[in-house]
């Protein structure tokens, strides 16, 4: 059987780069080190490409991921526990953050009304008096541009007419009819 060098020289390197990803995966699971794609190609000296292109190993780096560590240190947690933990602290943080913008807001409110009502110089004005006046205002002027758009497309068919009477006027005296 005829065979290519380059072809087989690339197969061994490949084979021996995959025998490293394994030779990775296996120290880091003893040493119950946190176990990632980027850091078992470092720790490999392969590209992160390699594992993406070979989905067995792919698999292998993450099942050992997903695995407790190695070493009984403590109380086991996984991975996904901790995103879970993660994940959960920080929908409580976005949530009691809404609660404290709602509150400093209210606070505002209540002490701007007391400031106005010490001063003596009477309670604000009330503004959603003034949007609604402004919305309808602004609906206002939209109507009255649309009308003067339509007259003044009624003032050009108008003039256009006339020219042409006055044209057909013209015509007909410099006719004599």
């Amino acid at each position: 059987m005829n065979t290519n060098p380059l072809i087989e020289g690339r197969k061994a390197d490949s084979a021996r780069r995959r025998q490293r990803v394994i030779k990775a995966i296996n120290t880091a699971r003893r040493a119950g080190t946190v176990i990632s794609v980027s850091g078992i190609a470092r720790q490999a000296g392969v590209d992160r490409a390699f594992l993406y292109r070979r989905k067995d190993l792919l698999a292998q780096v993450h099942a050992a991921s997903a695995e407790p560590p190695g070493e009984d240190t403590g109380p086991l947690v996984s991975r996904a526990s901790l995103q879970a933990d993660l994940a959960n602290a920080l929908d409580r943080g976005s949530r009691l953050a809404a609660r404290v913008r709602h509150l400093e807001t209210k606070l505002s409110e209540l002490l701007g009304e007391q400031a106005w009502r010490e001063s003596g110089l009477g309670a604000p004005d009330d503004i959603e008096q003034f949007k609604s006046r402004i919305t309808a205002l602004e609906q206002q002027v939209v109507e009255l541009t649309g009308q003067l758009e339509e007259r003044g497309q009624d003032l050009q068919a108008a003039r256009s007419a006339n020219r042409q009477l006055i044209s057909r006027l013209n015509t007909a005296r410099a006719t004599g009819a």
